[in-house]
């Protein structure tokens, strides 16, 4: 039995951050059931990777990987007559999510109070992008906007060089794994004393937990902490350095004199192993540009693998930088099971990226693949909320079920 067996969630969310929440939540065995509308479908249904290169709005890898294990009914939620379906929906439902504006579940007639008067113990995370409350409350947000307002943007990039934006949204992965945790905080107070409960989260909130130092160094100390590209200010020399072929990488970390020794010894730099000044930390920090130039003189004549064996054979910590087909190819991964390879119904059997974790007592699995748009329509209204067929014609007739 998984954890979450017979939890079932109205997931009225978008998007990444609160598909992402919802993610963990099917993973952990609920019942999760997105509501959707093909007059405004998912932002995720529309984005590419497209699998043989041909898309569709069902055929998204960015939204097939985030809805695994996932029901989807077709609701246009600007029909009138939908808020009473939703409604009918929560009813048989423990949990809603959804991380539209504040304020915009209230218009639709689907606010908390609205809710709760429907089911007096659910439980509601909002996942908005600066709260429900304060001056910016009905600010819309998106995940790329979190990393400067955050400050994470603030401590990424080189010396000497402005602020760089990171990789990738690092507000929707990181606002998703915490209202997962807190929806599961509340569905244990629920256990204890019957109660629901509303969950305001703010997405911009969640990714500045992600920089505690840098904020406490601020607030103690009255610096900003200095951005320093790869480099670390417990370890010297510490990088990423190019390898031969075309962008490939690997990062060193020198953690004391004994294991700079041994990297010089290996690239064949005896003079610098010798060098008395390069013998502590200080020395090496003083001259780190020069030392930089003679690690990567020595990387780029060997693959990022060549250089782990040698490094790692003398303890030095060292990897390649994994690039998206050094992880889909990863051997430990894959013995692991991390991924899953799933058949769905028009793309036919993918490798997706499956449950991080894995439980002794209550094991998980991926239950089946991403939903289609309205996939399970029918199936949720007549098994679920009891709907006959004469109705359930009769709603998609007059255009609520699309």
């Amino acid at each position: 039995m998984r954890p979450l067996e017979g939890i079932r969630v109205a997931d009225f969310t978008w998007v990444w951050a609160g598909p992402f929440c919802t993610l963990q939540l099917a993973h952990l065995g609920a019942e999760v059931i997105r509501i959707e509308s093909a007059a405004r479908p998912c932002v995720t249904r529309l984005l590419p990777p497209w699998p043989d290169g041909q898309p569709g709005i069902n055929r998204s890898g960015y939204f097939n990987q985030y809805n695994q294990g996932k029901y989807s009914i077709a609701l246009d939620l600007k029909h009138p007559d939908a808020v009473t379906v939703a409604k009918d929906l929560v009813r048989h439902c423990d949990v809603v999510c959804e991380n539209f504006a504040s304020g915009v579940m209230e218009r639709l007639g689907l606010g908390y109070s609205e809710l709760r008067s429907v089911r007096p113990d659910i439980i509601m995370i909002s996942m908005s992008g600066y709260g429900a409350t304060g001056p910016e409350k009905e600010y819309v947000s998106y995940g790329p906007a979190q990393v400067p307002l955050s400050g994470l943007s603030s401590l990424t990039g080189y010396p000497g060089f402005p602020p760089m934006h990171v990789g990738i949204s690092y507000g929707d992965p990181t606002a998703g794994l915490h209202a997962a945790f807190a929806v599961l905080a509340a569905l244990w107070h629920r256990e204890e004393t019957g109660e629901g409960q509303f969950i305001d989260l703010s997405q911009w909130e969640t990714t500045i937990a992600v920089i505690p130092e840098a904020v406490i160094e601020y607030a103690w100390h009255g610096t900003q902490p200095e951005r320093n590209g790869n480099r670390d200010p417990l370890m010297a020399p510490h990088g990423i350095f190019r390898c031969a072929g075309e962008q490939r990488w690997v990062a060193i970390a020198v953690r004391d004199d004994e294991e700079w020794v041994k990297l010089a010894r290996v690239m064949g730099r005896e003079d610098l192993a010798e060098h008395p000044t390069l013998r502590h930390q200080a020395g090496r920090r003083e001259a780190i540009e020069s030392i930089e130039q003679a690690i990567e003189s020595w990387t780029i004549q060997r693959s990022p693998r060549e250089v782990t064996a040698l490094l790692q054979a003398e303890g030095i910590p060292a990897f390649p930088c994994y690039d998206s087909r050094d992880i889909a190819e990863d051997e430990h991964l894959r013995s692991e099971g991390f991924f899953v390879e799933l058949e769905h119904p028009e793309v036919g059997r993918k490798l997706h990226l499956g449950i991080p974790w894995k439980m002794e007592g209550t094991p998980c699995e991926v239950s089946r693949p991403a939903p289609l748009l309205g996939e399970h329509t029918d199936q949720v209204l007549r098994d679920i909320l009891g709907y006959d067929a004469a109705r359930i014609e009769a709603l998609r007739r007059g255009g609520v079920l699309r």
